[in-house]
Parts: structure tokens; C-alpha cells; sequence
């Protein structure tokens, strides 16, 4: 079985520093995945809408909580309200689908995906017309208020963000009725999110690291900020070496030992398994610093394309 070690959220919950990702896992695939991490001792699993997978990772999520190993209150699972349910009155009918197809009554964590609002067209998320996203002016700010009446009404134990700068953040922070417990961001060797990481400790926060390792099967066409294979990267490899380890361990090993959490994706069981076995051993000093040295600011996200630049709300500026 998996251990784990435990960051404390703002709220006073506990988030499980590793977890499971779920972006780019179909279903018919998905439900074994989540069942093996389960079984395997993950209780951190992310979710999101867009990922259009939370039907079967619902069925999964029943199966194992019908046969064990794991109670409802042992699991932390995180989804996303997807960017065209930003409007007030359309996030508690988003964050309820979500619980249908989860089958589950709450969610231990809920994010906003991005600051930035699309059109809300029934059955298409990401609306578009001639090639570029249906882009709204709806301020985040405005979709936190209802995110926090989640809270009062019991449909999710904390609320938090993703893709957000510091700048939205700093503004969000200062209107919150409710804090955020997290911010969720791309974080790997070659993307550091020094200032981010700085940021949300000293306000207490906890931050996830999606792509920690480097998000080498995305399906975009490859851009000047993509980010290389770390898994491939000699300076991992020769890292991975001494420790008897895999890249992939080395690379979430990175994460973990920065003090974040990380939600790495695998759809193999094998894979699944040996990226749990971070806990056993500690990357010196001189390590994490020849990682950290591998920081070009290059981006796996896709949020570039189909015109979502142009946002008033893009949040992507100038790398640190």
C-alpha cells in the first residue's frame, strides 16, 4: 500500500500530497485506473467536467466504496467547474451534475478551472465560432460568491482555483467571504512557479502541481513554450540512476518534496503503482537544485488556443 503525506488547508482539512489524475483517460480505461490507485492506497483522485470522464469514474467510485478498501470520508476527491458555468446562477446546477456523475453527495474540493467565462451552449464546451472560443465577461469574482454558497449548503467541504496569476489571486483573496484552500497549477522541473509557490504559503494556501511529468502525450500541436519529455531529460535520468528509481518517481519525487501536491496522470496499472513509491526516499539538496536549474518556463496547458489569449481574464503573463 501507498503512504502519504498530508498538507493542512487553510479550512483546517487534509489533503493527501499525492493523487491521481484523471485528464486524458476515457472511459472504459478510467474506472480501472481509478480502482487500481484506490486499492493501491491513492485517496486523492482530480476530477474535472471537461475531462468528460466523471460518469465512469463514478462507477468506479461506487464499486470500490461497496467492496472496500476505503470509506466515503477516507477519499479527497477534487473537480472543476468548467468556464461556461461561470455565471452565478449556472454554478450549483454545474457542481450538481458533477456530484450525479461522480456519484457521490459532496466533493472534498472544488476549483474554478480559470478565471475565464465561454458561453454556456447545452452540450458543447468549448462553443466556437469561426475557429475561436465564444469568450464572456462574467467576473470570477462574481462566480466565487456562488462557490461559496457550495459550502454553506454542503455540497462541497472547500472551494479553490486553477490557472489563476497572482494578481487575480491577490484581487480574489481580498474579496473572499470564504478563502480559497488551493490553487491548482501546471508545476514540473521546467515550469517552477517560484513565485506562485512563495505566494501561496505565505498566505497559508496549498498549491497542486498538475503535469509533474511534463505532460509528454498532451494532444496539441507542439508550440515554442511546450515543454520537453522530463522523463527523457539527462539530468533526471542520471538522478533517477542513483536513486534506483524511475524518471517518473525522480519528477514526482520534485514535486512532493517542494512541499505541493501533485496529481500525476497514468492509465497503467504498473505505472499507477510505482508512482506511489515517492515516500522511501529523499533527493538531496544538490538534486532538487539541478532540477529546479532545468526551468525554461516552457507550458504544457492548452489554454492558448481557439482565441483564449485574447480573454480580459487570460491569466498566463509574462513567465517570472
Amino acid at each position: 500500500m501507498a503512504s502519504t503525506t498530508f498538507l493542512t488547508l487553510p479550512s483546517g482539512k487534509k489533503m493527501p500530497q499525492l493523487g491521481l489524475g484523471t485528464w486524458l483517460s476515457p472511459p472504459g480505461i478510467v474506472q480501472g485506473a481509478v480502482e487500481v490507485a484506490i486499492k493501491n492506497g491513492y485517496r486523492h483522485i482530480d476530477c474535472a467536467y471537461f475531462y468528460d470522464n466523471e460518469g465512469a469514474i463514478g462507477e468506479a467510485f461506487e464499486k470500490v466504496l461497496k467492496e472496500g478498501p476505503v470509506k466515503r470520508e477516507d477519499l479527497f476527491v477534487v473537480s472543476k467547474l468548467w468556464n461556461s458555468y461561470h455565471a452565478p446562477e449556472d454554478v450549483k446546477p454545474a457542481c450538481l451534475e458533477t456530484l450525479k456523475l461522480l456519484r457521490l453527495d459532496y466533493l472534498d474540493l472544488y476549483l474554478m478551472h480559470s478565471p475565464m467565462g465561454i458561453k454556456n451552449v447545452k452540450g458543447d464546451t468549448l462553443p466556437q465560432k469561426d475557429g475561436k472560443v465564444l469568450q464572456t465577461d462574467v467576473d470570477y469574482v462574481d462566480t466565487w460568491k456562488a462557490m461559496e454558497k457550495l459550502v454553506d449548503e454542503g455540497l462541497v467541504k472547500s472551494i479553490g482555483v486553477a490557472n489563476f496569476n497572482q494578481c487575480q489571486l491577490e484581487r480574489l483573496l481580498s474579496i473572499a467571504r470564504i478563502k480559497p484552500d488551493v490553487l491548482q497549477v501546471e508545476r514540473h522541473v521546467y515550469q517552477i512557479q517560484r513565485a506562485l509557490i512563495a505566494f501561496t504559503k505565505a498566505k497559508k494556501m496549498a498549491l497542486t502541481g498538475y503535469s509533474p511529468l511534463t505532460s509528454p502525450k498532451r494532444p496539441f500541436p507542439p508550440g515554442p513554450l511546450d515543454p520537453k519529455n522530463g522523463m527523457e531529460d539527462p539530468v533526471v535520468k542520471e538522478i533517477a540512476k542513483k536513486h534506483g528509481k524511475s524518471p517518473a518517481q525522480i519528477l514526482i519525487r520534485f514535486n512532493i518534496q517542494s512541499g505541493i501536491a501533485t496529481i500525476p496522470k497514468s492509465q497503467t496499472p504498473a505505472h499507477i503503482i510505482e508512482n506511489s513509491k515517492v515516500f522511501d526516499f529523499r533527493l538531496t539538496d544538490e538534486e532538487m537544485k539541478k532540477l529546479e536549474s532545468l526551468h525554461c518556463g516552457a507550458r504544457a496547458v492548452a489554454w492558448d488556443i481557439l482565441g483564449m489569449g485574447t480573454h480580459k481574464h487570460y491569466p498566463f503573463t509574462k513567465d517570472e
